[in-house]
């Protein structure tokens, strides 16, 4: 089954060896390329390539990014896009927030107010790795924090910065048409004025309690965990009537694996090896809005 795909590359400088090595991936893989462009900005540089495939079916797609992951190609990531997700009328992005949409890890920020940053980073890196159930890891990272002041909650919000572009994206797929959802294993009273801020679409995350004034070291209700993010990317898209493959995932642990899996594009930011070896694409440098180019917004 004959197919069109694209393959974007980026990276902070593409070199004509890289996109050489690229090209003698795809050709020696039976792709056929029929134009190639350039773009990007300062901060990196974007290859766009429109390629006929053969076999254009989940398999031969998935053959072909691997072929492409495995050649050598000095510092440029490819993202082998189906060409119906690009031209999509309307699509729906969601993302993870911690170390996603924003730089930090906010159990992180909470943690260092009880004084017990680098115990709970270290369960963190676990949990994201894989290694650990993230609802139990959960808890017992949110247990440290019983007995602060709600106060904190306030100033870890000041801390938390946005990651380099992503107010940019969000802009960019709202300016479109197109539908922006987050899901998060963190917590809505950090991520409440952020969603409200960028004008989301949807959001989700866990709640804190808070009692008297003071976190009590629980949160509210279930956890959201990896299938809570599969489930909210699964009734978002149907409530706005989007076709799973017109939806883009990006993430960076384990727990966004079925979340990436479930959409028509699963994209790993700065993920965990466990995360980039399975996700579609990766994006391997700080810079979130690289997503718009894989989208073909």
């Amino acid at each position: 089954m004959t197919s069109n795909v694209t393959a974007v590359s980026y990276g902070p400088k593409l070199t004509a060896s890289g996109l050489d090595k690229l090209r003698s991936a795809l050709t020696g893989s039976g792709a056929t390329l029929q134009s190639e462009s350039r773009g990007g900005d300062s901060r990196f540089e974007v290859h766009t390539a429109e390629v006929a495939v053969a076999d254009g079916t989940d398999a031969g797609i998935s053959a072909l990014r691997r072929a492409v992951a495995e050649a050598a190609h000095d510092g440029l990531d490819t993202a082998i896009v189906p060409s119906g997700l690009r031209a999509a009328p309307r699509k729906l992005l969601i993302m993870d927030v911690d170390s996603t949409l924003i730089q930090q890890e906010v159990i992180e920020l909470l943690a260092a107010y009880a004084g017990k940053r680098e115990e709970v980073a270290a369960v963190t890196e676990a949990a994201m790795r894989g290694e650990l159930d993230f609802a139990q890891s959960l808890h017992a990272r949110v247990a440290v924090l019983a007995g602060l002041p709600a106060a904190v909650v306030d100033s870890v919000r000041a801390e938390v910065k946005l990651s380099e572009g992503a107010a940019e994206l969000v802009a960019a797929f709202k300016a479109a048409g197109h539908v922006v959802a987050v899901v998060s294993g963190g917590f809505n009273q950090i991520l409440r004025p952020i969603a409200q801020d960028l004008g989301l679409d949807y959001w989700i995350a866990n709640e804190l309690e808070i009692v008297d004034g003071a976190l009590t070291g629980k949160v509210l209700g279930a956890v959201i965990d990896r299938a809570a993010k599969e489930k909210y990317l699964r009734e978002w898209a149907a409530a706005e009537g989007i076709a799973m493959e017109h939806t883009i995932a990006v993430g960076d642990g384990a727990n966004d694996l079925d979340m990436l899996g479930a959409a028509g594009m699963g994209v790993a930011f700065n993920a965990k090896p466990a995360v980039r070896a399975v996700a579609d694409s990766a994006i391997n440098m700080p810079y979130l809005d690289a997503v718009r180019h894989i989208a073909g917004v």
